[in-house]
């Protein structure tokens, strides 16, 4: 099984050096190395545990080298990662999981990183993992930092998720939901509607009407299949979509926008809607990588869409009343898909939420703008911090005042969810529906839906 480990191993590598997404590389990194499906199994546990744990492993490293793993070879770092993550979170034997990472090591950085490697990862396995657990949170200067080392989340994350669940008087959640993040989850399609349906052996997912759980085969298999027609694609992101199309009535001729379209997930769920409806669709994209992948994944919707590359607060300001529904993804924190995206949670920091709330406003102010009267805006996160979900709304219904009412996202959700699900009332007294990880089994979705008055 070293491909494996060399496939993951290349992969750490990657998001480490150029900031690379690890579900965008791993696949076709296990492909071009024709893994077996159990060693493209092996290869995808050892990337993404990795990942999720670095924080953890990091400070076990600490420990184990007596040195900073800042001062280490980065190249040299990442094999006592993949080390650590074996010795301490799997079943691969110990002598397998030191011997391989010494090899690793010895290839990136030559015979001393590789004793040196030999020397730390065997100091590692002669302890067990809660002993490890123990040890490094008594290295922890205050109970905030002891919670961020034995979970693997940055303080200021874990902060921002505690005054989050507070605002649903929730915050007895917090463990639930640090160690939900830190679960793979589990792979949910989508059907398009009125294009595809769901093999008739797989599960109906509990919400969005248009989920469904393989009952086995690949899911790559069922998209190739379908013409992109089925998809994978997280039921909270489904829901997002659909709140927007399904909470009002929809009449022919209606024109919509999905303002940040990219990657093009939302996108394909509006056109297909939009088909179904007689409703016209635009997208933007403002990067163009992206809007080639907005255009890939409406491939197999038969509908015109005009995908055009903008800064979308230029766009709507050409545009103004010109919409009746327009969806605003905004750029996120990415708090909320720490389960699917694990690097995301050391590339941000508090310094950045205050770039992207700016962002995230004019991106809604713009949309606003953009609505014809009686129009809906959904404005969606995957990111639960209240200052890009509560405090960006709050903002934007400030400076258009009576010109702006909110509809109740949670009771759409709600009708439109095959069984309702568990939405907690928020403390501003404001309509909007927060997804979960751990109460939910989705990605943390905010969703909230302003209309203008007509």
């Amino acid at each position: 099984m070293t491909g494996a480990r060399e496939v993951a191993y290349e992969t750490l590598r990657a998001v480490h050096e150029s900031d690379a997404y690890s579900n965008l590389l791993l696949p076709a990194a296990i492909q071009r190395a024709g893994l077996s499906s159990g060693d493209a199994a092996l290869a995808t546990e050892l990337t993404y545990g990795t990942l999720r744990r670095r924080g953890t492993y990091d400070a076990v490293i600490g420990i184990a080298a007596d040195r900073s793993p800042a001062s280490i070879d980065p190249a040299v770092l990442d094999a006592l990662r993949l080390g650590v993550h074996q010795l301490l979170a799997t079943r691969v034997a110990s002598h397998a999981a030191v011997n391989e990472s010494v090899t690793l090591a010895r290839r990136a950085a030559g015979r001393g990183a590789a004793g040196f490697t030999n020397a730390v990862l065997r100091r590692v396995s002669r302890d067990t993992p809660g002993e490890w657990a123990d040890r490094i949170a008594q290295t922890a200067r205050s109970d905030d930092e002891a919670i961020a080392l034995t979970t693997s989340h940055p303080v200021w994350v874990i902060r921002a998720f505690r005054r989050a669940l507070a605002a649903e008087g929730r915050g007895d959640e917090l463990e639930a939901l640090l160690t939900a993040d830190n679960v793979a989850p589990r792979v949910t399609m989508a059907a398009l509607p009125g294009l595809a349906a769901p093999d008739p052996a797989a599960r109906q997912t509990p919400f969005s009407p248009l989920g469904f759980r393989l009952a086995g085969g690949a899911p790559d298999a069922a998209v190739a299949e379908s013409h992109g027609r089925v998809r994978v694609q997280d039921e909270g992101s489904q829901l997002a979509a659909l709140a927007l199309t399904r909470a009002t009535p929809v009449s022919a001729g209606e024109r919509w926008l999905d303002l940040c379209a990219g990657p093009g997930g939302k996108t394909a769920i509006l056109a297909a809607e939009a088909l179904a409806h007689g409703a016209r669709l635009d997208a933007n994209e403002v990067s163009p990588t992206r809007a080639g992948l907005v255009r890939r994944s409406i491939a197999g919707v038969p509908l015109a869409v005009e995908v055009t590359e903008r800064d979308g607060r230029d766009l709507t300001a050409e545009r103004a009343g010109a919409y009746d529904r327009i969806l605003v993804d905004a750029p996120c924190t990415g708090l909320g898909a720490l389960r699917r995206r694990p690097e995301a949670r050391w590339r941000k920091a508090p310094g950045d939420v205050p770039e992207l709330t700016a962002l995230q406003g004019q991106l809604l102010a713009g949309a606003v703008d953009a609505l014809a009267p009686g129009g809906l805006v959904a404005y969606v996160t995957c990111s639960p911090h209240l200052a890009e979900t509560a405090g960006v709304v709050a903002e934007v219904r400030q400076r258009f005042g009576a010109e702006l009412d909110e509809v109740d996202a949670r009771e759409v959700v709600r009708r439109i969810a095959v069984s309702p699900p568990d939405l907690a009332e928020q403390s501003d007294g404001s309509g909007r529906a927060q997804l979960w990880p751990h109460r939910h089994n989705t990605d943390a979705m905010s969703i909230t839906l302003l209309r203008r008055r007509g």
